[in-house]
């Protein structure tokens, strides 16, 4: 199941809108890089259990 981490569900100053999708790893990975380097937290372990832990399972849209 691919899993979902949307800017809009973390308390930011910024209103940034960033929604990222994939597997967990790699979701974890390039959110953790995203708060880096836009938002200047530090890329630290803690950070990325945040980011894991606020994890949602993408929803499938049906066409």
């Amino acid at each position: 199941m691919r899993k979902v981490v949307d800017c809009r569900d973390m308390p930011s100053e910024s209103g940034c809108t960033l929604t990222i999708s994939g597997e967990e790893d790699e979701v974890v990975r390039a959110a953790a890089e995203h708060a880096a380097s836009v938002h200047r937290h530090e890329d630290t372990p803690e950070l990325r259990e945040q980011i894991r832990n606020n994890l949602k399972e993408e929803q499938l849209s049906t066409r």
